[in-house]
């Protein structure tokens, strides 16, 4: 049964070839129509558009962890997983933004890591960031 309400964040997760990216504490996705510009001398001084191309990306961030707290290894896409097979190795995947609930929307796409930093503060948690796009059509299915 899908979600009732206002959807808490807590319940999506960005999913990289089908394992959930571990330990992230927040992800969006974005959908663009960029138009193309028609303008001409005739236009009045007004621009005029037309439809044009449309893209999409994902973002994501998380805490720094190449360990769980245990030592135990980490079930996810981490940090240096996502670096090693994906910014490495320049692999296109497919990218999944969901909260896996029954009736919910899903979105599903082929994409490329096109991005990931992480920040060291002093005396703080570590975290990353990192984005993703699209290459192709975004689907929207129900799970």
């Amino acid at each position: 049964m899908a979600t009732d309400g206002v959807i808490n964040g807590t319940k999506f997760g960005v999913y990289v070839a089908g394992t959930k990216v571990a330990y992230a504490t927040s992800a969006s996705i974005s959908m663009n129509h960029n138009l193309r510009d028609t303008s001409t001398k005739d236009s009045g001084g007004w621009r005029d558009q037309l439809e044009g191309q449309r893209d999409w990306e994902v973002s994501v961030e998380g805490m720094l962890i190449f360990t769980n707290l245990d030592g135990t290894a980490i079930t996810g896409a981490a940090f240096d997983d996502l670096y090693t097979t994906y910014i490495a190795t320049r692999t296109q995947f497919e990218l999944k933004f969901s909260t896996e609930v029954t009736g919910d929307y899903k979105w599903t796409g082929q994409a490329f890591l096109t991005s990931l930093s992480a920040d060291t503060p002093n005396e703080d948690s570590s975290t990353w960031s990192g984005s993703f796009s699209g290459t192709g059509a975004l689907t929207a299915a129900t799970v």
